[in-house]
């Protein structure tokens, strides 16, 4: 059988998609308070399992199953086109899977379990029978929960010894999920025709696409102004300003790209998104100021 090219391999792994999952552990690890002398090798294996490991493994799964879906939409990716032949994404999937097991068995029971949660969401977003990406309500919220809650949970174990994290950073890594939901819907409007033809009902198909672009924004927006009010009633009104201020930068893009949602979408990701992030860091350091 033919074999794929490691140029077809690292496209299938997406790369670029590493970064918010790798991120979001930062983040937990910043949250902890914990002093890192002492753990660096753990915090790179958990950026490892986070970024190539556990979110190369939820691309190749996703390109797998979604590779009839792609034939219509994205032709060019590796399945489609036939430069990953036969059933060679199935198995790097599964490959990548069992690997990022065994990597996370190195970062302590809640590391372990939370890389397990990630990767099982992962099988479940795009495998029947659940396939949760038939619908974009289920779909999105095991995607937002995959790359930031449970990354930044992983960070946060690995800085407690393999515990479990403090409530208020678990409280902050559920908002940062929560909002990131609406991010995810942002991916949806470059394949609208493609998903209605395939029966998936992500939110532009169901709600249209300007109520869907204007519930992406609530949703991406409500959670971070809930992390601002926590933040004040944890005495960090300094890092609670930064983030509405931040917050308050998203609303003025928000308006730009409600304006031509399908045209905007990306561009939206790639001004509005870096500032969600900045503020998920700026949460994470005003934990580390309270400990």
């Amino acid at each position: 059988m033919a074999r794929p090219a490691l140029s077809a391999v690292a496209e299938l792994l997406k790369p670029i998609t590493w970064f918010p999952p790798m991120w979001a552990f930062g983040c937990g690890v910043v949250a902890s308070g914990v002093a890192t002398e002492g753990r660096w090798p753990l915090i790179l294996v958990g950026v490892l399992l986070a970024g190539p490991l556990v979110c190369a493994s939820s691309q190749a799964v996703n390109d797998w199953f979604d590779r009839h879906v792609d034939a219509i939409n994205e032709p060019q990716r590796p399945i489609p086109s036939g430069r990953m032949p036969g059933r060679w994404g199935l198995g790097i999937a599964i490959l990548w899977t069992l690997l990022s097991l065994v990597v996370a068995a190195f970062l302590g029971p809640w590391g372990f379990a939370a890389g397990l949660v990630g990767l099982l969401l992962a099988w479940a977003y795009s495998a029947p029978p659940l396939r949760l990406k038939q619908n974009g309500w289920w779909g999105n919220a095991a995607c937002g929960l995959c790359y930031e809650g449970l990354a930044w949970v992983t960070g946060a174990a690995v800085m407690a010894g393999g515990a479990m994290p403090e409530l208020r950073s678990l409280a902050l890594a559920l908002l940062y999920s929560v909002s990131a939901h609406g991010i995810m819907t942002l991916n949806d409007f470059k394949s609208v025709e493609g998903d209605r033809q395939m029966g998936i009902a992500s939110l532009p198909v169901q709600l249209g696409v300007q109520s869907a672009a204007r519930t992406a924004c609530w949703v991406m927006i409500l959670p971070q102004l809930c992390v601002t009010g926590l933040l004040v009633a944890w005495q960090q009104p300094l890092h609670a300003v930064a983030v509405a201020a931040l917050i308050a930068l998203q609303l003025v893009l928000m308006r730009r790209f409600l304006q031509q949602p399908s045209e905007r979408a990306v561009w939206y990701s790639g001004f509005g998104v870096p500032l969600f992030v900045i503020g998920m860091m700026v949460s994470a350091f005003a934990l580390r100021g309270a400990a």
